[in-house]
């Protein structure tokens, strides 16, 4: 359990605040560490959220996860205020620096509230105890007699009321409630949890107020853009600067070092040009001259490296799950379906480009940037400068989109890394085509997948194969396999009731940044298994949703752990997350009853479904699509039906989801990344395509209740989305989409 500790009067002096009461809790495994902070208030109790009561009654709560608008710095101290039984008004919320005594601060895998959920309630219910003991002291009353109400504890006899700054010199005195003697609020209590509240952020955001990475500025700051190599592992054989240093504003041109491979997290390296202005280092850039050795990679070409992953897709590959004899049944079968899906590679293409600005002084960096992971992008900014982590500060602005591109901090070590040679400040700015052109991309990956089907059109054997660069080639060399972790994301963990499953993986080289991109490796499988189940009714003759629920089978808990499948779940114990098929079943059967299925549709119009467990999330996407003549298909609704356990904020919940509908329409009718002798071909939203505003559909994102544990929000809306729009695709022309993007050209009527 969660140990809860109390600071001592003369730590919190130590600290900064003149007085106050301070409380915080640390995850077993970390020890707690108290050290100067921000906001004036100058108190942090690391590792993972610090409360601070002063004598008025204000209460600052510091947030250790990064904002990129999922409201995940509202929604967390929501847990703690609600359980300390605070006044909404009086709480003030203070973005942590990066820094390892808060634990775990990166900021994806949809993890946050998973983790951290009971215990800020545990920290907040530990607070209210100990302000309610110190006001029962007063009164010489039992603790028990009292109770707490927005901010105020309150007496059994009137007029006995006092206001949480009264109690906090004598709340200070008392030792902190030891675990087993929390008690938490009933939740027909929550006052917060469960509760649409705004984003604290919203009025500044809404009014152009907020600061982002690529907002900030430092007094005599200078600007660098930065000529990358061109292609990954390609090496500076020369450069001519002469015409860069004649660019009005520019006033250096520096050389960083590339970077070996493989890259991590490390800068790429390159030619920057230093100016004045952000305008003149990026003219001056352009007129660099370059000559580049290409490197390994140079020859990369999308073509046939997408028909090599394909062809490999249909070989043996490394078993990773193997139950019955799947061979034998697909031999004996009555009828054998086989098909195979692709999807290419991604960039992440977030709104806010990367940016960072970086000061040394004194052999101490301190870097102001838009990070998922401040702790990473410490280490990364050490490692660079050769320096003690110790002697780097990460200040944490708010974040224009991630997708998982801005916890790979390469650009926040750049911007260190020239500081340090120029000797003034120095920001860092990514122009658009930088950020596609040398992205940690989504890996391109090939599914093959085969099943029988008896005489009744029950599916008995299922093989999958599934092939992909891992994104351990960015930071290993010689990796061919995917890892498990990437196989459990939609291969090894298949929820139906099938007797005969094989999965396998197949080799696959990398030539570019594998990196990770929000939902990762259950895009594709979501993809292909969504996708292929389809098939599978359509081969049996069954509706589609009839079809899910029979695969599904009776309600059970698959433990795959008895099939001896070395299975993560998300970092999560199988105990406490199951993978229940009756979730499934409830969110394939809301999802159809709201979207209307069975309806009568017009012509070349039709539903699709697809149902898909990740980060621990249940959810099921109904699509109603129409295809015109020409082959151009317009996705018109979407109804997304989630089980994400215990809900902490339902509009941010709902407002992750409608996002994920959009990004999933984009990777399914318009996002793809080509390269050509080891370039990337796309550059720009003019030529890397998105969804736009023109081609969004209504979306209904309708929310199971439940007090199960919460799961992941930001990613599990994702994967599904593809498979539901092109089964509906199917069933408004009979024609089977395989490969993403969607190619008009495949549904015109001739």
């Amino acid at each position: 359990m969660d140990a809860i500790k109390n600071l001592s009067r003369r730590g919190m002096l130590r600290g900064g605040v003149a007085s106050g009461f301070v409380l915080g809790f640390h995850v077993a495994g970390y020890n707690p560490i108290f050290s100067a902070a921000a906001a004036g208030r100058d108190a942090i109790l690391a590792p993972n959220v610090y409360v601070a009561v002063n004598l008025s009654g204000r209460i600052s709560i510091t947030i250790h996860r990064s904002e990129m608008g999922t409201g995940i710095k509202t929604s967390l101290a929501q847990a703690l205020a609600d359980e300390l039984d605070a006044q909404w008004s009086d709480i003030e919320i203070i973005q942590a620096q990066g820094d390892e005594k808060y634990g775990d601060q990166n900021t994806d895998g949809s993890r946050s509230v998973t983790q951290f959920l009971l215990p800020l309630r545990r920290a907040g219910a530990a607070a209210r105890q100990m302000l309610v003991a110190a006001a029962a002291q007063r009164w010489k009353v039992l603790p028990a007699k009292c109770r707490t109400q927005a901010g105020v504890v309150i007496g059994p006899q009137a007029p006995q009321r006092l206001r949480y700054g009264e109690l906090v010199e004598a709340a200070m005195r008392l030792p902190v409630p030891a675990p087993e003697s929390l008690i938490l609020k009933p939740s027909k209590d929550w006052r917060y949890i469960g509760k649409p509240l705004p984003v604290v952020d919203l009025d500044d955001i809404v009014h152009g107020k907020a600061v982002y990475g690529i907002d900030f500025t430092l007094p005599g700051m200078k600007y660098a853009s930065i000529e990358r190599p061109p292609v990954y592992g390609a090496t500076l054989k020369s450069y001519d600067a002469k015409a860069a240093l004649a660019t009005p504003g520019v006033e250096r041109v520096v050389e960083i070092p590339v970077a070996s491979l493989p890259a991590g997290f490390r800068p790429l390296g390159g030619v920057a040009v230093i100016a004045s202005n952000t305008w003149a280092a990026e003219q001056g850039r352009q007129q660099l001259e370059m000559e580049w050795d290409e490197g390994p990679n140079g020859s990369f070409d999308t073509d046939a490296y997408y028909k090599e992953l394909v062809a490999t897709a249909g070989k043996p590959g490394r078993v990773m799950r193997h139950n019955g004899d799947v061979d034998a049944a697909l031999a004996g079968a009555a009828k054998r379906i086989s098909a195979d899906y692709f999807v290419p590679h991604l960039a992440h293409a977030m709104m806010e480009p990367e940016a960072a600005v970086a000061q040394v002084t004194n052999g101490a960096c301190e870097v102001w940037t838009a990070t998922q992971n401040p702790q990473q992008a410490r280490k990364t900014v050490a490692e660079a400068l050769g320096v003690d982590p110790a002697n780097v500060t990460i200040n944490v602005t708010l974040l224009g989109g991630g997708f998982g591109r801005k916890s790979k901090p390469d650009y926040v070590g750049e911007a260190a890394v020239l500081a340090n040679m120029i000797g003034a400040p120095v920001k860092v700015t990514w122009t658009r085509e930088d950020d596609i052109k040398h992205d940690y991309f989504h890996a391109a990956c090939a599914n093959h997948l085969e099943a029988g089907l008896d005489s009744d059109g029950k599916t008995v054997a299922w093989l999958h194969r599934s092939v992909f660069p891992s994104i351990a080639t960015t930071f290993k060399p010689d990796v061919t396999y995917g890892a498990q972790g990437e196989m459990d994301q939609g291969v090894v963990d298949l929820p139906y009731d099938i007797a005969n499953v094989r999965c396998e993986n197949g080799p696959a080289k990398a030539h570019i940044r594998i990196g990770w991109y929000r939902s990762v490796y259950n895009i594709p499988h979501g993809f292909a298994v969504g996708s292929f189940v389809d098939e599978l009714a359509a081969a049996a003759g069954k509706d589609p949703v009839a079809h899910i629920l029979e695969l599904l089978g009776e309600p059970r808990k698959v433990d795959l752990r008895a099939m001896g499948v070395n299975y993560g779940n998300y970092g999560a114990s199988l105990d406490d997350y199951p993978i229940d098929t009756a979730r499934h079943r409830a969110v394939v059967e809301l999802a159809a009853e709201r979207a209307g299925w069975g309806s009568k549709l017009p012509p070349r119009s039709g539903f699709g479904i697809a149902v898909h467990r990740s980060f621990l999330t249940y959810v099921a996407v109904v699509a109603r699509v129409a295809v015109d003549v020409r082959g151009n298909a317009s996705v018109q609704r979407i109804d997304m039906a989630v089980d994400c356990g215990q809900v902490l904020n339902p509009d941010r919940v709902t407002a992750q989801f409608e996002g994920a509908a959009v990004m999933g329409l984009g990777n399914t009718m318009f996002s793809s990344l080509t390269f050509k002798n080891g370039q990337a071909q796309q550059t720009n939203f003019g030529d890397y395509l998105v969804a736009r505003m023109d081609s969004t559909p209504e979306t209904r994102v309708h929310i199971v209740p439940s007090d199960a544990p919460p799961g992941g929000v930001g990613e599990p809306g994702v994967p599904p989305v593809s498979a539901a729009i092109c089964n509906a695709i199917y069933a408004a022309t009979g024609r089977r989409i395989r490969t993403l993007p969607v190619d008009p050209q495949e549904l015109a009527v001739m």
